[in-house]
């Protein structure tokens, strides 16, 4: 059996393959109410504070302005200038994002482990400051997966965050946890949060590079 491991060393972005089934609850993001307008919300609505990622309380009828929709969540300035990320259920909610689409698939027993459905699942994370998946920004540093005796897979993966002291870390780990977690055939995943080395620009893939304004 060919070793499934792999590291972001080992494997640049722009080599790898992407898969053929699509991953749980992934689906094109479309924001329903326009690029940059702004929104009020109908409702009292927790969010959580880019990049300090503490949580607070936006009350009902505050406008927001849509900065960004993806990864199935959506990032807001509010009033008072602060930079908020929207729940999932909340982005939906409010029309930022389609919700998971609901047809009938093909079942995930057709899409069998493989480290690369992993780098496939770590693309639909988002950091919420910036409009590029965590691997074109090269957060994601390492995946390793060993077959346990259960059959199914352990998945272990480290990531970075762009700044050391960036509050969002535990929430983008989190993020990657469970999107990896969705894949068939794992049992165990864990997703450490690692700052050696630091992140640097140098990480930036060609793709995140143009997208960001860097080429």
């Amino acid at each position: 059996m060919t070793d499934p491991n792999t590291t972001a060393g080992d494997r640049p972005v722009a080599d790898q393959p992407v898969a053929d089934q699509p991953t749980a609850d992934v689906v094109d993001q479309v924001v329903g109410v326009g690029v940059r307008k702004g929104f009020a919300l109908p409702r009292d609505t927790e969010v959580t504070i880019v990049p300090a990622g503490h949580r607070i309380m936006l009350a009902k009828g505050d406008r927001v302005t849509l900065l960004q929709a993806l990864g199935g969540t959506a990032t807001v300035k509010t009033r008072d200038g602060e930079m908020a990320r929207l729940s999932r259920t909340d982005s939906i909610e409010f029309g930022f994002v389609e919700a998971p689409a609901t047809v009938t698939v093909a079942p995930p027993s057709d899409a069998p482990f493989s480290v690369d459905l992993v780098w496939e699942a770590a693309t639909t994370v988002y950091d919420p400051e910036i409009p590029v998946d965590i691997v074109e920004l090269g957060l994601v540093y390492r995946v390793d997966a060993e077959q346990v005796s259960s059959g199914g897979w352990r998945v272990e993966v480290d990531m970075s965050v762009t700044a050391p002291f960036c509050g969002m870390g535990d929430i983008l780990r989190q993020d990657l946890h469970d999107a990896v977690a969705a894949l068939n055939e794992v049992d165990e995943v864990e997703v450490k949060l690692v700052f050696d080395p630091p992140w640097t620009a140098s990480r930036l893939s060609d793709v995140a590079r143009l997208e960001l304004g860097f080429m």
